[in-house]
């Protein structure tokens, strides 16, 4: 049986980004998972933030399970030192096999990926696929410009208010922490 208590998907960049905090709180999301004993379950990739979750991950002896479509081993380089290394065909199937192995839902800084697997899961949690919670960790305000496109598509109709009840916004990695403990009853 394995240590971990929880899952935790992390969906962030395949690339640092500009601002040198970005790779510090994914690299201090790594360690926080590994100290809570919560597995990490993220694209497997070891490029970017991405890569710096993991390592600070493992680098405390935390648990692992990445999953990665064949065609982006070679682009994201596929971390193959992972407890789970999962390889899937399609982006499709990856970010299904990684919700459907998590207990929440975590979003650093990142890109198109990014965001195209955070509307995936706010969808899927919209129309009751799941009732997980989901996490979008604001360093420096990343994400200000996307909970201000989020208030726009409420206050046009698009969406219910409900909407971003499911969204929890975190300044920094102890607020996620907190946040997340209190989630899943910790």
């Amino acid at each position: 049986m394995s240590k971990f208590q929880h899952s935790i998907c992390v969906y962030c960049g395949s690339r640092d980004g500009s601002d040198p905090a970005y790779a510090q709180a994914a690299e201090d999301v790594g360690v926080m998972l590994a100290n809570r004993n919560w597995r990490l379950v993220y694209g497997a990739g070891d490029v970017g933030l991405m890569g710096r979750v993991a390592r600070a991950t493992q680098a405390k002896g935390g648990e692992t399970f990445g999953v990665i479509p064949t065609h982006l081993l070679d682009w994201e380089v596929g971390k193959r030192d992972l407890d789970s290394f999962v390889i899937t065909e399609t982006m499709h199937e990856r970010k299904k096999v990684m919700i459907m192995n998590a207990d929440a839902v975590v979003v650093l800084p990142g890109g198109a990926g990014s965001l195209d697997e955070f509307f995936e899961a706010l969808t899927w949690r919209q129309l009751k696929l799941h009732s997980k919670p989901i996490y979008l960790l604001n360093i420096n305000g990343f994400w200000d410009p996307l909970l201000g496109l989020m208030d726009h598509i409420v206050a046009q109709g698009f969406a219910g208010e409900d909407i971003q009840t499911y969204v929890s916004i975190a300044k920094d990695v102890p607020d996620l922490a907190t946040q997340i403990a209190r989630d899943l009853g910790q």
